[in-house]
């Protein structure tokens, strides 16, 4: 099969999926406005560059995208992401086409002014078929657009064999962790604010031993970054936190693995949350937030906690009852990792991709651009 993928060459997760398709055997293009970065691509993917950047690249680069598209006459185009990307892919008008919908290209740019909910929804009429990774963004996308065909349900799973424990915990510390982009809407400051109010209560309760041992560990970059150093500083907790800043995703498990408990405190709706499946699949504990896609990738009360979003109380209370029982979060993380083997395996979750590929080409009947 022949496989074009349109976008951000920078991503991870198209990175991925370009990679996977690849070593099934398929032949696979990825056509981005950006150059590869921090995370490899398969040497068998070919890339195309396009010449212009966002955000008017994605207007501009149309002529060059079809003239790119009509030369390697694929089987199928995947675009990756509703609002940028999207928009070039409607330009370019190719037939069969499968959207892939991450997130906020839903549940956010629509609802910026009535121009960005009108383009959103007229991108993703213009898709053959649409891909969703959680159900309560199918929901979503349904709300803004009712498409012909049901929506797919692809998850971005997780490799088993990567993502896996290794046994090595340090056991003179207790590291509440967090693995993400440092923005405001994942909620790192949350973490470090009741980070805070955990040391004080283990201090206070004469928990002198926990709170020796407890360590905070906030792996990623971003635009929030220096105000997050700015409040660690504050609130004296530099001797005990660690920020190594953004790491390639075959390092991710190493980081995962030093980790007790990893929080995900976002507080805006996320579509999927692979970073909670990542570390379940580690044997690591989550306390994420009860919000958007992160309910249905964690069982609450068994592979970890959901906690009130934008609420540093809370999630205080749900880190203290975890650094006070270390047979919970031992419980809790192979719970995880037998949730994630049973639901989320991303063997499984390419290969279901890779058949609705085929089943979208023998559906529609593709036709060259025009």
């Amino acid at each position: 099969m022949k496989i074009c993928l349109l976008g951000n060459a920078q991503s991870i997760h198209c990175v991925r999926w370009a990679n996977a398709f690849r070593q099934l055997g398929h032949d696979v293009w990825l056509i981005s406005l950006n150059p590869p970065a921090i995370h490899p691509l398969d040497p068998g993917v070919q890339i195309e560059i396009l010449p212009f950047k966002a955000p008017l690249g994605y207007y501009l680069s149309s002529v060059k995208a079809k003239s790119i598209i009509n030369k390697i006459n694929p089987d199928i185009l995947n675009t990756h992401y509703a609002s940028g990307y999207g928009t070039l892919s409607r330009l370019v008008n190719f037939q069969p086409t499968l959207l892939s919908v991450w997130g906020s290209d839903v549940f956010d740019v629509p609802y910026q002014n009535k121009m960005l909910f009108n383009i959103i929804k007229k991108n993703l009429a213009a898709a053959t078929r649409i891909a969703s990774t959680s159900r309560i963004m199918k929901d979503q996308i349904e709300s803004i657009c009712k498409p012909e065909e049901d929506i797919f349900i692809t998850p971005f799973g997780v490799d088993l064999d990567l993502f896996r424990p290794t046994g090595k915990k340090d056991d003179t510390a207790i590291t509440i962790g967090m693995v993400k982009s440092l923005e405001e809407k994942y909620g790192p400051i949350y973490l470090v604010k009741a980070f805070r109010i955990v040391l004080d209560r283990l201090q206070k309760e004469g928990q002198n031993e926990a709170a020796e041992k407890l360590r905070l560990l906030i792996v990623g970059d971003g635009p929030q970054r220096r105000e997050i150093q700015a409040l660690i500083r504050q609130l004296s907790l530099e001797r005990i936190t660690e920020m190594p800043g953004e790491i390639s995703h075959s390092t991710v498990p190493q980081y995962l693995n030093r980790m007790d408990i990893l929080c995900v405190p976002s507080i805006v709706r996320e579509s999927f949350g692979v970073s909670v499946l990542e570390a379940s699949d580690c044997e690591v504990a989550v306390i994420a937030s009860d919000i958007g896609g992160l309910p249905e990738v964690l069982i609450d009360g068994e592979t970890g906690l959901l906690f009130e979003p934008k609420n540093e109380i809370d999630l205080a209370d749900k880190l203290y009852r975890l650094v006070m029982d270390t047979e919970l979060r031992n419980r809790m993380g192979k719970n995880g990792r037998r949730f994630v083997a049973e639901n989320y395996s991303w063997d499984e979750n390419v290969s279901r991709m890779e058949q609705y590929y085929y089943q979208i080409i023998r559906n529609k009947t593709k036709f060259t651009i025009r």
